[in-house]
């Protein structure tokens, strides 16, 4: 795989090292000339020094050839905008990270969906090693073509859950509302902003991802 990276913060380059070890071609965007300097003499990889949110510097790192844009800058502002524009280029996967939690109903609505925020996930970790949980339990679940994929409903996705039109061997788990977790069956009634959480596979999220990777403002406007 050929991975992208805009910014070289301490995610960014642990991330980009354990790809490097499994052969993977790496690419770093970063505007600081001395950070360039410092990690072309540390890593064996590609760099383009440059804005990261700019189309031409975007342009550079051949976003038709590319398989994930990473924007892991300290910013969320700059994180935003680039996949954003990166997005616009067409990167075929965006991964944006933030540290807010206030962004998250935001980079949905904008259609950004492959969203991490690091505090909250290793908060959550942290929480229940401390009460004893295996961590590693989770992952361990998902073996074979078994994936999760998430959304926001929009109006057309209000009402109960099996009315949902989702892929074959796929079904809608649970959902947040209001930040609040709730388990999902088939009579659960959801509500424009709830964000859902599907059960599927590879092929499954595949066709989600090409029905819900628009705003859903955008999707409500289209059923109109």
């Amino acid at each position: 795989m050929r991975i992208v990276f805009i910014g070289t913060s301490g995610l960014s380059v642990a991330t980009a090292r354990n790809l490097l070890d499994k052969g993977h071609e790496v690419i770093f965007i970063e505007e600081d000339k001395e950070r360039v300097k410092e990690l072309s003499e540390a890593m064996d990889c590609g760099i383009i020094n440059g804005d990261g949110t700019r189309p031409e510097i975007l342009k550079e790192s051949d976003p038709k050839g590319t398989d994930v844009l990473f924007c892991l800058t300290d910013s969320d502002q700059q994180n935003i905008i680039a996949s954003l524009v990166g997005r616009s280029m067409g990167f075929s996967r965006v991964i944006t990270r933030i540290e807010d939690p206030q962004f998250d109903v935001i980079c949905a609505e904008l259609g950004i969906q492959d969203t991490i925020v690091p505090n909250r996930m290793t908060a959550g970790l942290l929480s229940d090693m401390a009460r004893g949980y295996d961590v590693l339990q989770l992952s361990s679940m998902f073996k074979g073509d078994a994936r999760l994929f998430t959304f926001l409903a929009g109006r057309d996705d209000a009402g109960p859950v099996s009315e949902l039109d989702l892929p074959e061997k796929s079904r809608a788990i649970c959902f947040y509302r209001d930040g609040n977790f709730r388990l999902a069956d088939p009579e659960t009634d959801l509500k424009k902003g709830d964000e859902v959480v599907i059960l599927t596979t590879s092929e499954g999220v595949a066709q989600l991802r090409e029905k819900y990777d628009r705003p859903s403002k955008e999707r409500d406007e289209q059923k109109k």
